[in-house]
This record gives C-alpha cells, structure tokens and sequence, in this order.
C-alpha cells in the first residue's frame, strides 16, 4: 500500500518562452502555485508517511532559494539572459530548457524532488508527482513512474526491511 501526501509552495517569479509564437515570448511573470505529491509505502510511529513541516522546509526553501521572486530562463537564452544580466541586483536560474509550466513540473519531479527527499532520513520516499499551476486556469501535471519504487518497496517487505 502507499500513501501520499501533498504540500503546496506559493512563489512569483519571471520568464518568457523562446521562439513563442505569442505574447509569452516576452519578459513577464506570474504567481506560481506548485503542489509537491510525496509517497510512501508506510507511515512512521506517529501516523505520517512524513512530517509536513519537513516537506515545507526543504521544498519551500528550494523554491524561495532559487525561483521566488527571480527570472526563470533558459540556458540557451542568450538575449534574454543578456537582457537580465544587466539588472543588478539580479536572481537568475537557468533552466536547461524553455520554462513553461510541463518543463518547471518535469524539473521538481526529476531533478530537484530526488534530491530533497533523499535528505529526509528514515523514510522510504518518493516525489510521486508534481503540479505546475501557471495561473488560476492553467496547469501542467507530472506524475513518476512508480513502478520500480513499488517493486523495490514489496522486495524491502519480502527482505525484513525496518524503518530506521
């Protein structure tokens, strides 16, 4: 069986999408709201697959580190990232490709997620989805491919693995 759990990380941050056809292919922003899906197989003495104020603290901290209140772009965005070079004071993080919402959603989920939770000790956990919202109106979704980590979880029954 697993469980999972949801955090929601709010954030305004700027971008534009290279070679749009529209309006998005110019600077501008929005206020973000990304939903962190976070999944189990057990929970811990308490009732938690695990504690909400650990998942807050390290995806909020990421997100507030990195993307809150900066300019999202892609690496291979010379003229925007020439363009917001010289802002000074200026945030930048550079995506290794165009940050719509899919690409933002895939990079949490693929990229960042493993890394956070893996510093969470004594839980088995996954980062089992990730939402993007854009807007109000507008979302991208990713969700993992949790077979491998099931199968690895009911090996861990099978084996006697405990909790630490």
């Amino acid at each position: 069986m697993s469980i999972t759990i949801m955090r929601k990380v709010a954030f305004c941050a700027g971008h534009r999408l290279l070679n749009h056809e529209g309006k998005c292919a110019n600077l501008h922003g929005h206020n973000y709201l990304v939903e962190f899906h976070i999944t189990g197989n057990e929970v811990d003495d308490l009732g938690r697959v695990v504690d909400f104020a650990d998942v807050k603290r390290l995806f909020k901290g990421w997100i507030d580190d990195h993307w809150d209140h900066g300019m999202i772009l892609w690496d291979a965005d010379e003229n925007a990232l020439a363009a917001v070079e010289q802002v000074r004071p200026n945030k930048i993080y550079r995506l290794p490709y165009n940050p719509t919402a899919e690409n933002l959603a895939r990079y949490l989920l693929t990229k960042i997620g493993p890394q956070l939770v893996s510093t969470i000790r004594g839980y088995d956990l996954i980062v089992s989805k990730v939402v993007v919202w854009e807007t109000d109106n507008a979302f991208a979704e990713v969700t993992a491919d949790i077979s491998q980590h099931q199968s690895d979880a009911m090996l861990n029954q099978v084996n006697g693995y405990k909790r630490d």
